[in-house]
């Protein structure tokens, strides 16, 4: 008798120990479209599984230029990425101020930063969280991805009907517009074609897609001064908002720069660093 209640004793034991293991390990893994929220500004984050996909402006899109050429294959690993571009309020946050010339509310994505104001807000977010986080710009790869609903052959971000998921030329009344008030991808992804340009992690360097590398392929040559944009603003033509659409701007400052580089048009969203 003692042997069996000696037995049974163990076995619940060992049971308690090992189910709330098993529980954190299947919960460890994301699924597509999982939502993080950030616990300082409440900024939500999808999950963007990891996959390969075929880079550029291909036969699924139109409109082509030469810099989103040749076709490539990439992969990339899985990632947290913001739902919506940073909003003014996320901003102020932080930062305890508001760059923005469209200020028409705090659900309004920030707009008018330089790129060290930028760094500099990334770096606050990713201290505020005591270092449990840290937060980066997406790479060109990862956000072309991201708004092909995880690499899919989409013109726009969910399909093919722009005026459905993006504030573009042709509906935005010259104006950003709250985030989230379009309809999102197949991630629940919110304005990747419209409202506000948005900043990459890699340089311009003019051979970017001839020679990326297959694996998380990344441009950041030390000394670049002009940074990668993605994605259409409200501001722009259809061909320059698809998913495949390329552009740059002047990010590091200079005397003789000025402030050419602050947009009305340009913002950024975020990644979460694992």
């Amino acid at each position: 008798m003692f042997y069996r209640v000696t037995v049974y004793t163990w076995v619940i034991v060992f049971a308690l120990i090992v189910s709330p293991c098993t529980t954190i390990a299947q919960s460890s893994t994301p699924t597509a479209g999982q939502i993080w929220k950030e616990p300082v500004t409440g900024m939500e984050f999808v999950w963007v599984p990891g996959g390969c996909y075929e880079m550029g402006c291909g036969n699924w899109t139109s409109d082509c230029y030469r810099d989103e050429k040749p076709v490539h294959e990439v992969c990339v690993d899985g990632f947290w990425m913001g739902k919506t571009e940073v909003t003014q309020g996320q901003w102020k946050q932080i930062m305890g101020n508001n760059p923005a010339k469209f200020q028409k509310g705090d659900n309004y994505p920030v707009e008018y930063a330089i790129w060290a104001e930028i760094e500099k807000f990334i770096k606050k977010l990713s201290s505020s969280t005591t270092g449990a986080y840290k937060f980066r710009l997406p790479t060109e790869a990862e956000w072309e991805y991201a708004c092909r609903s995880g690499g899919k052959p989409e013109k726009y971000a969910g399909g093919s009907d722009l005026d459905q998921v993006a504030w573009y030329i042709g509906n935005s009344n010259s104006s950003t517009h709250a985030v989230a008030t379009k309809a999102p991808n197949g991630l629940g992804l919110f304005d990747m074609n419209g409202n506000v340009h948005e900043w990459c992690a890699d340089i311009d360097n003019g051979t970017a897609y001839r020679t990326h590398k297959r694996n998380i392929p990344l441009s950041r040559e030390q000394g670049g001064l002009s940074k990668v944009y993605r994605s259409g603003s409200w501001n722009s033509k259809p061909k320059f908002a698809r998913c495949a659409a390329r552009s740059y701007e002047l990010a590091i400052g200079h005397s003789w720069a000025g402030t050419a580089y602050r947009k009305n048009d340009l913002g950024f969203r975020l990644v979460r660093d694992e």
